[in-house]
């Protein structure tokens, strides 16, 4: 018979790679396909507690064979099927959560993706919580969540009248052109559209968020919570990456490229350039040699933020970016052209917390126009890496990069997560 005084406690990821739960001594399983397996097993190989259970990725006409990850797909315009095609996971997902519970070692949640809202369901099959990893922060998830509610009336807000959100108090002003497109205009036949409502249904059912920081969006928090049902909470534990530093030297190329202007005395003088990998954008790249690098493959960026030669961060504002980029104290130049909440993200970074500037956008009616005068990029570098608004977001930024680490080591969030379960048992 087993106790719940000798129970082993336990936490299935799906489809994540954090490996957080394990620093705390539990036993982590990680539910992935054939196609991502490989991935996890070279950052988890080392590591004693945790495990892997692969299940197979449905064939689905339309979708190349062995597209199992977001990042792999040849267009977003076949996000939504790759979600939809997700669903027929579900029974193979059920007997692994089955096999787990008939050999004595239940899970006591199941960390799981937003897109992956179908586990809900699951879940509740076995009574197990399912917590939510987003990949917005507490900020923007909130902004979201209180738009929803006052849809008609913010369009009627002039696109240059801040927008007022009675059950938020937020210390700096919000426009239209700050708000997702798909709140206010979203048209609920769109197949987009109707998936994205079904997994925000699965979202306040869950239990919230982990993947923030309360020295960051704490002023945040109860508004993000008062959304959510079954006294939901946002365990905000602190930048995940934290708990999984890399503890080898990395021997690539950029990072070769990277060491020669520390060696030159010329540290921070690299600014970082980095948007989305599932946005593809044609550009005309010149002037490199000797003064760049244009790196084709895959990148692995909190190491290259963590470098002594990165001095400032040129960015979308996709949340991840943000986390990774704030944690290593260095400051932002804010161009989220990508859509999603990035602009709320780049509002909070810039006019919340004080730790990076804006590149500057026409705005004609309402609209934004994404193409921005060189003259305006140089400036905004220059004044980023060099001048007196740049020294002043830089040292925000390192005071922030401070308080997260410090927020990391002492690890009360994820001592009381863990204990909010364990008590459950």
């Amino acid at each position: 018979m087993v106790t719940a005084a000798s129970r082993v406690l336990h936490v299935v990821n799906f489809p994540l790679i954090h490996i957080t739960f394990s620093s705390r001594g539990l036993k982590v399983t990680f539910i992935t396909t054939p196609s991502n397996a490989p991935f996890i097993s070279s950052k988890t190989n080392k590591h004693r507690n945790i495990s892997s259970s692969i299940i197979p990725f449905p064939k689905v006409q339309d979708l190349p064979q062995g597209c199992e990850n977001t990042a792999d797909l040849p267009s977003m315009a076949l996000l939504v099927l790759f979600i939809e095609a997700t669903k027929k996971m579900k029974q193979p997902f059920e007997d692994v959560l089955r096999d787990m519970i008939d050999d004595g070692c239940p899970p006591i949640c199941v960390i799981s993706n937003f897109f992956l809202g179908w586990t809900l369901e699951s879940c509740r099959l076995f009574g197990i919580p399912r917590i939510l990893s987003h990949g917005m922060g507490v900020f923007s998830v909130a902004v979201s969540k209180s738009t929803s509610l006052n849809v008609p009336r913010i369009k009627k807000v002039s696109p240059l009248d801040p927008i007022e959100l009675t059950e938020l108090k937020i210390p700096f002003t919000l426009n239209i052109g700050d708000i997702p497109d798909v709140l206010l205009n979203g048209d609920p036949n769109e197949p987009s559209v109707r998936l994205l409502m079904e997994l925000e249904e699965a979202d306040v059912n869950s239990w919230g968020v982990v993947n923030s920081l309360e020295e960051i969006e704490g002023d945040y928090v109860g508004a993000f919570e008062s959304n959510y049902c079954n006294e939901a909470k946002a365990y905000c534990v602190g930048p995940l990456l934290l708990y999984d530093e890399l503890d080898q030297e990395l021997d690539d190329a950029y990072i070769k490229w990277l060491d020669k202007y520390v060696e030159s005395n010329q540290s921070g003088s690299v600014i970082y350039v980095s948007y989305d990998g599932m946005a593809c954008h044609p550009f005309i790249w010149v002037r490199v040699k000797e003064e760049g690098l244009v790196v084709y493959d895959w990148v692995e960026q909190q190491s290259t933020l963590a470098h002594p030669s990165i001095g400032g961060f040129f960015s979308h504002c996709g949340w991840n970016s943000v986390l990774e980029d704030l944690v290593n104290g260095v400051p932002l130049l804010t161009w989220p052209v990508l859509g999603t909440e990035q602009a709320l993200n780049a509002k909070l970074v810039t006019t919340g917390l004080g730790a990076g500037l804006v590149v500057p956008q026409r705005d004609i009616g309402g609209e934004k126009i994404m193409t921005i005068d060189r003259g305006v990029i140089c400036e905004r570098v220059k004044e980023l890496m060099g001048g007196e608004k740049g020294r002043k977001v830089k040292e925000r930024a390192q005071e922030l990069g401070q308080l997260a680490r410090h927020a990391v080591e002492k690890g009360r969030k994820l001592d009381e997560l863990i204990a909010q379960f364990t008590n459950n048992m």
